[in-house]
């Protein structure tokens, strides 16, 4: 029989002083809770377009939010085996 999981990942986006933050928050199941953050920012020379920065700033948050999964995950299996782990992007 398979299983099917469900996670959430809430994304928060806000500007200040010219930039764009993200923030992505994870939550498992259990007790699980991850954030990942970005933040992007206008060139001086470039049209302000906010769509663009949004998704900047998200794509970097998701990406950081990736990677603390994977550290999250490393550290789970290294506390069962005892031994080195590497997981690569």
């Amino acid at each position: 029989m398979s299983a099917t999981k469900h996670w959430n990942v809430d994304v928060f986006i806000g500007e200040h002083d010219g930039r764009t933050y993200a923030e992505a928050r994870l939550q498992t199941n259990d007790a699980t809770r991850l954030h990942g953050y970005g933040e992007a920012r206008l060139n001086p020379a470039d049209e302000d377009i906010p769509e663009i920065g949004d998704e900047v700033a998200v794509a970097r948050a998701l990406s950081d939010l990736g990677h603390r999964v994977l550290l999250a995950a490393a550290a789970d299996i290294r506390a069962v085996t005892d031994a080195p782990v590497h997981l690569s992007r």
